[in-house]
């Protein structure tokens, strides 16, 4: 049995190396690789692995995949932004309007989806604004990060605690415990940027923008993204009247069909889905079961002295660095909830593993999507460089939501 814990340690140490000799090798060929090794030594039989997939997952995360590559590959929501940027009349509204309209975009349509559409769009901006390129990254990286905390939709590791946890309604839960603490985070981190990179010359006049380049299919993501607020809103009014309200998958399904059955660019879309995320949950649901089964982590670790929320968020936000926050959650959220946590306690997770993205690039897969296309642009960004801003605002995160998850 201890087959499948060699394999998590070498897949975490991939994970965090990335590179054998010249060979760079991403995170979703690291994942089934761990779990391909485990099907074939034996380890897990391939009928539990089919069961340990789980479909409600996999279809959210498609479903919203679809009308993210809808909204980039019609211009609208970059047009929005556009928009949205031109009312800053200096260097400091630019930063603020940037994390608070970037973390609200996350929250609804997933950090990741956020982190491919808006790095280019933010250099861009930056640059006109008198601000560091650099400084406007960073800003990007913490917006998307702290506003994916809100929702049980921001990102995969709050999706995964949404459907394993018993959170009552998870939209309600999430929003009462978390908005606030998540809106003065946002906050915290313009004041944290702004110091380490603050504006440099003079603002330039601005363009209007760029048009929306397919009117049609613009249509129907704006139809996409009703249906989710709209969604979203009866879901929490179900669950607060304590009505059975529907599966999270059905927010995401509903959302794409539009865009799937009326749009004659539905193929080309389908194209851009980002089916190696969805690969990579298939293959660590996989691979996390055989680790599961070992029954090592639930007889080795006393999880009894995991019941401080700081605690909790502290030691989510360090494991998160070494082995990823979505893997991280996947492994421990089923045995930490044997403990009988509180709703708190369970989004004291949930925010940690989340917030683990601001103290290194390492921490999120959206920061990795965000430096890579920076670097693309020409504005690379160091380890070190990232750490030196994520530590005091990764610690004063920590404050904040411990202190409002343990009123």
């Amino acid at each position: 049995m201890i087959i499948p814990l060699l394999v998590l340690a070498l897949v975490f140490i991939l994970i965090a190396v990335r590179q054998v000799g010249r060979l760079r090798i991403r995170i979703w060929q690291i994942m089934l690789g761990g779990a391909t090794a485990v099907l074939l030594l034996g380890q897990i039989s391939f009928a539990d692995a089919l069961g340990s997939i789980n479909p409600d997952v996999m279809l959210f995360l498609f479903g919203m995949f679809v009308v993210g590559a809808a909204v980039t590959e019609s211009g609208y929501l970059q047009a929005v932004s556009f928009r949205l940027f031109s009312r800053a009349a200096n260097p400091d509204q630019f930063v603020l309007l940037l994390i608070l309209s970037m973390g609200l975009f996350s929250a609804i349509l997933m950090n990741d989806t956020i982190a491919v559409i808006g790095t280019p769009l933010v250099i861009w901006y930056a640059v006109r604004m008198g601000l560091s390129p650099k400084g406007a990254i960073l800003a990007l990286c913490f917006a998307i990060t702290i506003g994916s905390v809100a929702t049980p939709i921001g990102n995969p590791q709050n999706l995964l605690v949404a459907n394993y946890a018993d959170l009552g309604e998870p939209f309600a839960s999430f929003l009462v415990h978390l908005a606030l603490p998540t809106a003065i985070n946002l906050f915290i981190a313009w004041a944290v940027v702004r110091l380490f990179y603050p504006p440099s010359g003079e603002c330039r006049i601005l363009p209007d923008g760029e048009p929306v380049r397919d009117e049609a299919l613009a249509r129907l993501s704006k139809l996409s993204l009703a249906i989710i607020l709209i969604m979203v809103a009866v879901r929490i009014g179900a669950g607060l009247t304590g009505r059975d309200p529907f599966p999270l998958m059905f927010i995401a399904l509903a959302a794409a069909a539009p865009v799937l059955i009326a749009s004659p660019k539905r193929i080309s879309i389908l194209r851009k889905v980002d089916w190696y995320t969805l690969i990579f949950f298939v293959a660590m649901f996989v691979l996390m079961q055989s680790v599961y089964d070992t029954g090592f982590f639930q007889s080795a670790i006393d999880y009894s002295g995991m019941t401080s929320i700081p605690v909790i968020m502290t030691v989510s936000v360090v494991m998160s660095q070494f082995v990823s926050n979505v893997p991280f959650v996947a492994l421990f959220q089923p045995i930490i909830i044997q403990e009988g946590m509180s709703v708190q306690q369970i989004l004291a997770l949930a925010a940690g593993s989340t917030i683990a993205g601001n103290l290194t690039i390492l921490g999120a897969a959206s920061n990795v999507i965000v430096i890579q296309q920076a670097e693309r642009e020409g504005y690379g960004l160091s380890f070190w460089e990232f750490f030196r801003i994520g530590l005091p605002l990764t610690i004063l995160n920590i404050v904040v939501y411990s202190f409002f998850l343990s009123l």
